[in-house]
């Protein structure tokens, strides 16, 4: 190897470097993320609670379900709603979602929303998350 190489070993280093991360580390750095941001959250909420603050739960931004990929559905119980599926579903987007609807408990009787939300969402089942318009019957 002569130093005209060096040049072109050190770029393709630095791509196959870049390509690896983004390949097998890109949903395991989103997932610590998130653990991050639910330890926050969490912490927040107790520290409230500690100090006796009466600290309403802090709500993530609707974005974080929007962008998921929803079908509408419909039923003679409820409605129409709409239901978001893992395997459609980019993983981080996936599981940023889940995460705080599992944290939440939200369930199709206590449904997770906040001020300015569209949607109500919860889950039932897995590998699925639901949501429907707050201005339609909810159970």
């Amino acid at each position: 190897m002569n130093e005209e190489d060096v040049p072109l070993v050190r770029r393709i280093a630095k791509e196959t470097v870049y390509e690896v991360l983004e390949t097998e580390l890109y949903d395991e750095l989103f997932s610590l993320l998130e653990a991050f941001e639910s330890g926050i959250v969490n912490f927040k909420q107790h520290f409230a609670n500690k100090k006796g603050v009466s600290a309403e739960p802090i709500a993530v931004k609707e974005e974080t379900f929007t962008c998921l990929k929803f079908e509408l559905m419909k039923s003679a119980k409820i409605g129409e709603y709409e239901v978001a599926y893992k395997e459609r579903n980019f993983p981080e987007h996936w599981n940023s979602a889940y995460n705080v609807l599992k944290q939440s408990n939200a369930t199709i009787s206590s449904r997770y929303h906040s001020q300015g939300y569209q949607y109500a969402y919860w889950l039932y089942g897995e590998g699925r998350i639901y949501r429907q318009k707050l201005n339609q019957k909810q159970s």
